[in-house]
């Protein structure tokens, strides 16, 4: 066996200097004045180099019209006798949360009546409210916990709101901001996961401690029913509720994807006998389990991916054999699933192709039901009143196709059509097409084109925007875009979207072949299907802009480091990049399970080979990058995008650097946010990618 000593000193010798030999670690002072005239300094230089670009003023005005626009389909849920939806347009750029009868829902133009007005709100309060849901108590959903965030951090403040007389309710439940875990019992009491002070919190700065809360006395007051460790990412609470039981459920997140189940039983908490890396849920007496991983357990074998199900009783009582209500074949997973009265909805991925299945429990059996739906689409079916009917909306979209929303009636074999979108943009002459790319390992990677009929044939490469996430098991499906289209397609771009590993495509496993220290798979995938785009004759490099955002501005940072010469340009939004600190930064500490432990010199080893902002190099030559990032982002640090632009720019490469300051992890607070900072984008992209330019 070979020591592991010569890797130690090789990895400790890769480490960077130390935090303190970071010239531009002060920018990780979030609100200070120094950073933030660093911020408006670079703002106004991103405004100056791309407002002048020919039509943007036009372009901006028509994403904004697009983002705004009254013929959206307003998503809802049914919360007693009424849907409610949240709204944003022009005349409501913060939004109203409104509500509808089924009925009128179903007209082209409902008539709505406003619960709250969240312009109205802001302006009384003299705070930028952004909106985060509610969460109202069944069965009458009168008493409503509203989250509300400042500038759309993640962070929010929950307050009791009357959904009957549309007020705050007085002496009501209130806490103030972080970021909470909060559920109703009944009436006039809850269970919440809070920022209490004195350790309250996890290394990922999420709570873990569970409190059961009355009524009437202070949050300090709170009994104590549960508390996970610090080094924990969270705890989460689950309360379901229905006309005969209760079920309280509580989950220790030990990491991003590892968690322990404790069913609570009366006073006690009973720790549920599952696998760590499973997903469960309770669906009326029916416990759920969703497999990351192979099982193996009183003789019989589920392979990872499956969904099993088995009464809730007889699994505490200790019986183990489950019923399968879907096991992965090839090519086909899982996506996601969600419960009607009576049924489960699945979900399903065929080839990265959404497919639905409709399973009900009758005579102590399921029974599964295939809907028909069309190829090449993203496909959604979701529960409308899952407390009292099995009515359901199922969404179609492709790339080209606006959404249409279906409405299935409980016992109907076809849905209707109840709302469409217009076309934003035209997609005369446009096709999709779906292409594999061998990556480096000859695994094969499928990846969507979006373009012109002929891109593939006539040998006129073209400006392409290539795609890409590859984590945390989400997959990319295809979806309408209205905006790519308006801004990107119908000018005579070509679209592309990788379904790279670490994303959630073809199930658990390829997620893993991505963790940690696979992660080069998922980069390596992203560069090959780069170069498969180039070698079909697709684009050119000069041609070839990337974007990503979050864990996809990783993607985009390391595939510009480890491949500058196949690309012409780059967009990273609210990236990680410094991937020495991330878990030292907001919410990084809850990711490690997903890239590692950089204290760890082993972990480090890996990391720092891709890490971006460790591998700048003043003596290469980078494609020109747009960052873009939020002041109020408190998952991902802005000083990701920070110190990766100061950087670049030190070393004399081309960067420009646009930073909200509000909006959160999504970027933009309101509608006119996300058009400009759109807007900066495609400008940055057409001005670099064009021919000629």
């Amino acid at each position: 066996m070979k020591s592991v000593a010569p890797l130690l000193l090789a990895a400790l010798m890769t480490l960077p200097a130390a935090a303190e030999d970071d010239p531009h670690q002060w920018l990780e002072t979030v609100d200070s004045q120094a950073a933030l005239d660093w911020v408006r300094a670079r703002n106004a230089a991103a405004a100056e180099a791309l407002q002048s670009e020919p039509g943007f003023a036009a372009h901006q005005r028509r994403l904004r019209s697009i983002f705004d626009s009254d013929e959206r389909i307003p998503e809802v849920e049914q919360l007693g006798d009424r849907v409610y939806n949240f709204w944003r347009d022009a005349e409501h750029p913060r939004g109203v949360w409104r509500r509808t009868t089924r009925s009128e829902y179903r007209k082209a133009a409902p008539d709505w009546e406003t619960v709250l007005d969240l312009d109205a709100l802001a302006a009384e309060e003299d705070r930028n409210w952004v909106w985060k849901g509610a969460q109202c108590l069944y069965p009458e959903y009168r008493r409503c916990l509203l989250r509300l965030s400042r500038g759309g951090a993640d962070a929010h403040v929950v307050r009791e709101f009357d959904t009957v007389t549309r007020r705050f309710v007085d002496d009501g439940f209130v806490l103030a901001e972080a970021k909470h875990g909060v559920a109703w019992r009944d009436a006039d009491s809850l269970l919440v996961a809070t920022d209490t002070g004195a350790d309250s919190l996890t290394e990922s700065g999420y709570p873990r401690v569970v409190l059961q809360w009355r009524r009437g006395t202070p949050i300090d007051a709170a009994r104590v029913l549960y508390e996970g460790r610090s080094s924990d990412v969270a705890v989460d609470i689950s309360v379901y509720h229905a006309p005969d039981h209760r079920h309280e459920l509580i989950r220790r997140a030990i990491t991003f994807f590892r968690y322990q189940y404790f069913l609570r039983a009366g006073e006690h908490l009973a720790r549920l006998a599952v696998p760590e890396d499973a997903d469960v849920e309770l669906f009326d007496e029916q416990m759920l389990l969703h497999l990351r991983s192979d099982w193996h357990i009183t003789g019989e074998h589920y392979p990872a991916g499956s969904l099993l199900a088995m009464p809730l009783v007889a699994f505490i009582e200790g019986r183990r054999r489950f019923d399968v209500l879907f096991e992965p074949g090839t090519g086909i997973t899982l996506d996601r699933y969600e419960r009607t009265r009576h049924t489960l909805l699945l979900n399903l991925l065929d080839r990265v192709r959404g497919r639905v299945a409709v399973l009900r429990l009758q005579d102590g059996r399921w029974q599964r039901r295939d809907l028909e739906v069309p190829d090449l689409a993203r496909v959604h079916a979701t529960a409308i009143d899952p407390d009292r009917s099995d009515d359901f909306f199922l969404t179609v979209e492709d790339y080209l196709r606006p959404t249409e929303l279906y409405e299935y009636r409980d016992g109907q074999d076809g849905g209707r059509v109840i709302k469409r979108l217009p076309h934003y943009f035209s997609a005369a002459g446009l096709r999709i097409d779906q292409h594999q790319a061998r990556s480096r390992d000859g695994t094969r990677v499928p990846y969507f084109v979006v373009g012109p009929a002929d891109a593939a044939s006539d040998n006129v490469p073209r400006p392409t925007l290539l795609y890409g996430y590859g984590g945390f098991e989400i997959a990319l499906t295809p979806g309408y875009q209205p905006a790519t289209g308006a801004a990107w397609l119908e000018p005579g771009g070509v679209y592309v979207v990788a379904n790279i590993r670490g994303g959630g495509e073809f199930g658990p496993q390829w997620h893993q072949a991505a963790l940690r220290e696979k992660r080069q798979n998922a980069y390596d995938d992203f560069i090959a299907v780069a170069e498969d785009l180039i070698r079909r004759g697709i684009t050119t490099p000069q041609q070839l802009g990337i974007v990503g955002g979050s864990n996809g501005g990783l993607l985009v940072g390391v595939a510009m480091t480890q491949r500058p010469e196949l690309f012409g340009a780059v967009v990273c939004r609210v990236p990680l990049l410094d991937m020495r600190r991330y878990h030292r930064l907001l919410a990084g500490a809850s990711w490690m399970s997903e890239y590692g432990d950089p204290d760890d010199p082993l972990d480090w080893a890996y990391l720092s080979r891709y890490s971006p902002y460790q591998n700048l190099h003043a003596d290469r030559e980078y494609p020109p990058i747009l960052l873009m990032t939020s002041t109020r982002d408190d998952r991902v640090h802005p000083a990701h995008a920070r110190k990766f632009a100061a950087r670049l720019q030190a070393q004399d490469h081309e960067v420009l650097y646009y930073e909200n300051i509000e909006g959160g992890h999504g970027g933009a607070a309101n509608n006119a946010q996300r058009a400009y900072m759109d807007t900066l984008a495609y400008a940055f992209l057409w001005k670099r990618l064009r021919p000629g330019d």
